[in-house]
């Protein structure tokens, strides 16, 4: 007899609205002892794609340390799954997980679907909703960092500076997810991020071959040109925070001959980090352009972030 698809299903079980969240997916365990929770849904809202995160823990016992990875693609474009096509997601998942770290790879809505605090709101969220289903996970949710290319790496260095005492704090921490809780981290690694929207005002786009009429990815992100919003632009620049916030270490990774966000980006950020007393290590990729373009060694940068993330979090302690 065929059984009905309703069979087991109790309404009593069921809540309206439902939340904003739902808690973690079955997870799956490789050959390799590797546990993946694949497509969390971590925050929704109406009208909008549910915003998604994978988690990748190490075999053997946690709690793990862990570092949230937030894609780059000009705040209009990129997914969780996929790193730069210069970085392997196999080195950069495998290196993450050989160091006794776990890895959090994380959506966030586009510019296009909404402008900025958006996507820190998202960048927020995840990292709550870490914390609340740390144990489910394996998570030790003392032992967050956060790491991120281009358009996330801007976020990263959001997410490392922006916290209760930040000037609106309220207004760029959101309440989407679990809704409230602590979002500190304990270390950034920021590759090539913007920090100060405002200063590219006067640095042209380069053209985007084969984009077609690909959005100015900054207007896009305000929702306007920095001159129709001077003071979002401010809000949305990492150097506005750093002042008085007690950052956490930052790793800043930057190409020198980066033609989309110029290496100067980075430069700025690290003064504003050295002038706060932040611990800030700069290092150039000589030659390199945007993604680590013209790099013999892709391989020794996700290392050197590697050990920088896993010393700061205390892997393997």
């Amino acid at each position: 007899m065929t059984q009905s698809p309703t069979a087991g299903f109790d309404l009593a079980d069921t809540t309206w609205p439902p939340p904003p969240y739902q808690p973690p997916v079955q997870p799956r365990t490789g050959p390799d002892g590797v546990r993946l929770f694949d497509g969390v849904t971590y925050a929704t809202t109406p009208g909008y794609r549910p915003r998604l995160l994978d988690v990748r823990t190490p075999a053997g016992e946690g709690p793990f340390p862990a570092v949230v990875w937030i894609h780059g693609g000009g705040w209009l474009d990129g997914d969780r799954r996929y790193p730069p096509p210069t970085v392997p997601a196999d080195l950069l998942h495998g290196a993450v997980l050989a160091a006794g770290l776990a890895l959090v790879s994380i959506d966030y809505r586009h510019s296009l679907e909404a402008p900025f605090p958006a996507q820190l709101h998202d960048v927020k969220a995840a990292i709550r909703y870490v914390r609340a289903f740390a144990e489910v996970l394996g998570i030790d949710p003392d032992r967050i960092g956060v790491w991120g290319e281009s358009a996330g790496g801007h976020l990263a260095a959001l997410a490392g500076l922006v916290g209760p005492g930040s000037p609106d704090a309220a207004a760029l921490e959101g309440a989407h997810g679990v809704g409230t809780g602590d979002t500190g981290v304990l270390a950034v690694v920021d590759w090539y991020g913007v920090s100060d929207l405002p200063a590219l005002a006067e640095h042209p786009m380069p053209p985007m071959p084969g984009a077609g009429e690909f959005p100015d990815p900054y207007e896009a992100l305000l929702g306007g040109t920095e001159a129709e919003r001077p003071a979002l632009a401010r809000a949305a620049s990492p150097v506005t925070y750093a002042a008085g916030s007690n950052p956490p270490p930052f790793l800043l990774v930057h190409g020198t001959r980066d033609g989309l966000v110029p290496y100067s980006q980075s430069e700025c950020l690290a003064r504003a980090l050295e002038r706060a007393g932040g611990e800030v290590t700069l290092r150039p990729v000589d030659g390199a352009d945007h993604i680590f373009l013209g790099s013999p060694d892709v391989e020794g940068i996700v290392a050197e972030s590697v050990a920088f993330l896993a010393g700061h979090l205390g892997a393997g302690a």
